[in-house]
């Protein structure tokens, strides 16, 4: 499954570039996360892994995050292991205006197992959540 979602932000993109590019800000935009935890190679950069962990109502999800790509702002790529899912993420920032920032998450699927029945039957489940993560980011910047 891939889809793409986005959302304008109302602030420069250097500053939304700071914002998003440090992890400890996560937890601020990404509801449910409960842990990130650096893994091996420098946070941040090509090849570094980090485990996060979620709870997501009765759930609990760990996933490991791989860096693919660091380009800011035309591209951070990575990928996001859990049991069952491969998650493939571009995110790309545009500046629209001196104080307003497109965001563009680009999302790929792929599921194993008992995943495949939820990713075939819920596509939409997924695509709400990267939604709201864009939203939660957009607020998050607009608010700091």
């Amino acid at each position: 499954m891939k889809y793409t979602s986005e959302i304008e932000i109302n602030s420069p993109i250097d500053r939304v570039i700071e914002l998003f590019d440090n992890p400890s800000n996560m937890d601020k935009w990404m509801k449910g996360l409960q842990s990130f935890e650096q893994i091996s190679g420098k946070p941040g950069q090509v090849g570094a892994k980090s485990r996060l962990k979620f709870k997501m109502g009765k759930r609990e999800i760990e996933m490991i995050e791989t860096i693919t790509a660091r380009n800011l702002p035309e591209d951070f790529s990575g990928t996001y292991e859990a049991k069952g899912v491969f998650n493939i993420v571009k995110n790309k920032f545009i500046s629209l205006s001196d104080n307003r920032t497109r965001y563009i998450s680009e999302q790929e699927f792929q599921f194993k197992g008992f995943m495949k029945i939820i990713g075939f039957l819920m596509p939409s489940a997924f695509k709400k959540q990267s939604m709201q993560y864009l939203i939660d980011f957009k607020n998050f910047v607009e608010k700091s």
